[in-house]
């Protein structure tokens, strides 16, 4: 790899880290370009070779986070423990990651469904991802062990749906610092789910 590559490389990691600083600090409105920048040490030039405005560093940074999260539910669940435990694992790491950010989760899980159609689309394409992720756990739970069975897309799709939903309960009751109080009821519903007939 060129040192070309490394840069730019570099460059596009510190503006999303910045970027969602910024927003974890300011929130996304008061989030500028100007202050992403100095917060990157970089130059606006070099923030419009990565990115054609604010919202596409915004989706940029939703997604690169989106990645970040799944690959820490993830390494939560890995092992060869009972499958009750590693999806109690992953939510309470999930749940963690989220809590330590608290206004970057707020705009991530609740401001992104004003945000316009991009937003939408990258939303449901993000949440499509979990979707896959949790089947990817469950398949591989499923294979040594026969209580945990397969789970199919739509399922899936609603176990994410109904996850998310109950973070934006707590988030619009002011709660978004004290998310891992959800684990329990997270993993109780991700187990029904799982065991539902």
């Amino acid at each position: 790899m060129s040192a070309s590559v490394d840069t730019t490389t570099s460059h596009r990691r510190r503006l999303l880290e910045a970027m969602a600083e910024s927003i974890d600090e300011h929130g996304y409105a008061a989030t500028t370009i100007a202050g992403v920048v100095a917060r990157a040490r970089v130059s606006k030039r070099t923030f419009y070779e990565h990115f054609a405005d604010k919202e596409d560093a915004f989706l940029a940074t939703y997604s690169a986070a989106s990645d970040e999260m799944l690959a820490v539910i993830a390494e939560a669940t890995a092992g060869d423990g009972p499958w009750q435990e590693r999806i109690e694992a992953g939510v309470r790491a999930y749940l963690t990651s989220l809590a330590e950010r608290p206004r970057l989760t707020t705009t991530f899980l609740a401001e992104i469904q004003a945000a316009g159609p991009r937003a939408l689309a990258l939303r449901r394409e993000v949440m499509t991802r979990f979707a896959r992720g949790l089947q990817a756990i469950v398949a591989d739970v499923a294979a040594s062990d026969p209580t945990a069975r397969p789970l199919p897309d739509a399922l899936a799709i609603a176990a994410v749906g109904g996850i998310n939903e109950l973070l934006l309960h707590a988030l619009e009751q002011g709660r978004a610092e004290d998310l891992t109080a959800l684990t329990d009821d997270a993993t109780a519903f991700l187990r029904a789910v799982l065991t539902a007939p």
